[in-house]
């Protein structure tokens, strides 16, 4: 089953060129490309859990949606921007002119079939920026293409009530959130005997910079932890999962309807 936690009728390989080529009213379809990576997350979580958090938060909001709004995920991008980790085995990176490329290249293929409004949907903390500037250079190329850059987990959602305030704030890679959500979708892969609490170590104090804020510094994973993991994946729960997917699956159904009714603003 190529579609994965996709609702088959939802994936876009699925569909003929005949009936993509037939599709009505295609400028108000909504394409999703997501976006993910294959990079450590420490000895207990497979390299997977970007890609799998991508789709299956798409798959879970799309089996939600309106069956009468129109929307397709296209295949997961499995590779990103993961040079950060590449000082643990398993991860593959490419470049960000490589990725760039990538997205660029997938996007102008979605317009040249007649689609008007695209998704980047990315589960990769390393790589927001990538898909910021291809959904700019997609639409400077295309002024009635409509891209949309976004992250998977800053649509609305109530996760952080379920995190400890620190969690909240060091808690970014393969802790008690990613954890959770993966024992929710793929709960095989996970080796919960395996699992650490590691907290960034040596960061600056009593200084306006910090790792990922306003002011932030360029880091390498391997210079914050020995495990790969930055976070308390100790006190994951499948229950916590289930609720963190539901929640952040709904918000994502609300971002697609808007994206569906979306206007492209212009002054001409």
């Amino acid at each position: 089953m190529m579609h994965g936690f996709i609702p088959p009728q939802r994936y876009f390989p699925y569909l003929t060129w005949k009936e993509i080529q037939q599709m009505p009213n295609k400028e108000k379809v909504v394409i999703i490309q997501p976006v993910g990576a294959i990079e450590q997350h420490g000895p207990h979580l497979p390299v997977a859990v970007d890609s799998a958090i991508s789709l299956g938060v798409i798959g879970k909001a799309l089996t939600q949606l309106d069956p009468n709004i129109p929307a397709y995920a296209l295949p997961c991008l499995y590779y990103g921007k993961s040079n950060e980790h590449d000082d643990f085995p398993g991860t593959i990176s490419l470049s960000a002119n490589t990725l760039l490329s990538v997205i660029k290249e997938m996007g102008a293929s979605i317009y040249r079939a007649g689609f008007r409004k695209l998704v980047l949907m990315n589960s990769h903390g390393g790589q927001p920026q990538v898909m910021e500037i291809a959904a700019r250079d997609l639409h400077q190329e295309h002024r009635d293409f409509a891209v949309f850059p976004l992250f998977t987990w800053r649509v609305p959602h109530n996760v952080s009530a379920l995190l400890t305030a620190k969690e909240k704030e060091y808690g970014i890679h393969a802790g008690d959130a990613e954890t959770s959500i993966m024992l929710s979708l793929l709960p095989e892969q996970v080796q919960m005997e395996l699992a650490v609490t590691e907290y960034p170590q040596g960061l600056p104090t009593d200084s306006l910079l910090d790792m990922e804020g306003k002011l932030p510094f360029a880091w390498l994973t391997k210079e914050l932890s020995r495990s790969g993991v930055l976070g308390d994946a100790t006190v994951a729960t499948k229950e916590k999962g289930d609720r963190i997917l539901q929640s952040v699956a709904d918000g994502w159904v609300q971002v697609i309807q808007d994206i569906y009714k979306f206007q492209q603003p212009n002054q001409d």
